[in-house]
């Protein structure tokens, strides 16, 4: 039985500005962009995983969700307590360096650790964790 990921999702605040980031910053494609009852989903993808879509939706994709579950789920986001993410690369460095370039805060310069990778981190627009890695070269 072959189990592959299909989508994930990663909440947002403000749809234009996470856009200009995954697609403009980390260059992923637009495959879809949706509105629904007031609210709006984008799809995004990296050109190398074509069977793999982020969804960047609302912080709380429910319609009938009260006015106070909306607004705990906006705060928590602006924190930076929701979703991360992991991404692979194959210059940790560069990424790290492009991401910077273009005023993503950082959480973490690139850095070999001990459970073999070297990695970096980053916040999106929305407050997001997103973190880039690629194996170390023994």
């Amino acid at each position: 039985m072959d189990i592959n990921l299909s989508q994930c999702f990663i909440a947002v605040d403000d749809h234009d500005k996470a856009l200009a980031f995954y697609r403009d910053v980390l260059g992923m494609d637009v495959r879809n962009d949706v509105g629904f009852e007031g609210m709006r989903w984008v799809t995004v993808g990296s050109p190398a995983q074509p069977d793999v879509d982020i969804v960047l939706e609302p912080p709380l994709a429910d319609p009938g969700a009260s006015a106070a579950d909306k607004e705990a789920m906006a705060e928590l986001l602006a924190k930076g307590f929701l979703r991360g993410v992991i991404f692979t690369t194959d210059d940790v460095d560069a990424t790290f360096e492009r991401i910077r370039a273009a005023g993503a805060e950082v959480l973490q310069e690139p850095v070999d650790q001990p459970y073999g990778v070297r990695d970096c981190a980053f916040r999106d627009p929305a407050g997001n964790m997103l973190r880039f890695t690629q194996p170390r070269k023994e």
